[in-house]
C-alpha cells in the first residue's frame, strides 16, 4: 500500500514568530547585563578600594575627617567626580584607629527610554590589607 500525504503535516523546525521571540529574550537578556554588570563591578572595585583606604586611616591613626578627604580625593583621581565619600558611606566607629564604615548607596542605570533600574548596595566595609 502507498504511502498517502494527507493535508495534516506536522511541522519541523523553529517558526517565524518563536525566532522574533527568541531575538527578543536576548536582546532583554543583553540589555539587562549591560545594565547592572557595569554597576556590579563598580561596586566591587569601590569596596576593595575603601577597605584599603580603611586599612590604612587606621594604621595611620587618621581621624574619620582625615579619612573622608582620603576616600574624597581618590575618588577624584578615579574620575568619581559625581560620588562624594559622604553619600557612599556612613562612619560605624569614628574613633581614631578603629575606623569603622557602613556602605550604603544606589546605581541608577537606564533600561529602556523612561524605565531605569535601581542597583541598591550596602554593607559593612571591612579594612583589607593592600595586596
Amino acid at each position: 500500500m502507498a504511502h498517502q500525504l494527507t493535508g495534516l503535516t506536522s511541522q519541523r523546525g523553529a517558526s517565524v514568530t518563536s525566532i522574533v521571540l527568541l531575538l527578543i529574550v536576548i536582546v532583554v537578556a543583553g540589555k539587562l547585563l549591560i545594565a547592572i554588570v557595569p554597576a556590579q563591578i563598580g561596586d566591587y572595585q569601590l569596596t576593595k578600594a575603601l577597605g584599603n583606604q580603611l586599612q590604612e586611616a587606621n594604621s595611620s591613626n587618621e581621624t574619620a575627617k582625615q579619612f573622608v578627604e582620603r576616600v574624597n580625593k581618590q575618588m577624584s583621581i578615579n574620575a568619581n567626580y559625581d560620588t562624594s565619600a559622604e553619600d557612599v558611606f556612613t562612619f560605624t566607629n569614628n574613633k581614631t584607629g578603629q575606623l569603622a564604615i557602613y556602605k550604603k548607596y544606589e546605581k541608577t542605570s537606564n533600561f529602556f527610554s523612561n524605565v531605569d533600574i535601581v542597583s541598591r548596595f550596602e554593607g559593612d566595609i571591612k579594612a583589607t590589607t593592600a595586596k
